[in-house]
């Protein structure tokens, strides 16, 4: 095991998301339920918490990109996004629990492979 240098947040979604998500209903997306959903969440690594302040600081820093990577699994083009994604509407759609520390259970080097360019 080896401690990683990031903090985190844990994403799960909740039932306007769900709602949301159940639009995108196309061949590939059949609707699900809240358990379905929040079955499988997501983990968003980031700067270390040093501080209780840095939990809110690093969440308004980059709740905006979490929001597009969760919309963007079930929109991809962003047809259909949130036109005016604030944090508020961000916790209203997902439960965000913050990771203190990170803890890399295996052995072999972590993969990066970004998402953007």
């Amino acid at each position: 095991m080896k401690l990683i240098n990031r903090s985190g947040f844990a994403v799960l979604p909740r039932q306007p998301f769900v709602d949301w998500a159940n639009r995108q209903q196309d061949a590939l997306n059949e609707a699900l339920t809240l358990a379905e959903h929040r079955a499988e969440g997501s983990v968003y690594l980031s700067e270390e918490f040093q501080a209780e302040a840095d939990i809110s600081e690093q969440l308004a820093q980059h709740f905006d990109a979490i929001f597009v990577n969760e919309l963007a699994a079930w929109d991809e083009f962003g047809d259909d996004w949130p036109e005016n994604r604030t944090l508020d509407l961000f916790l209203q759609w997902f439960d965000v629990t913050p990771q203190v520390v990170a803890i890399d259970l295996l052995q072999t080097p972590l993969l990066l492979a970004p998402l953007e360019d």
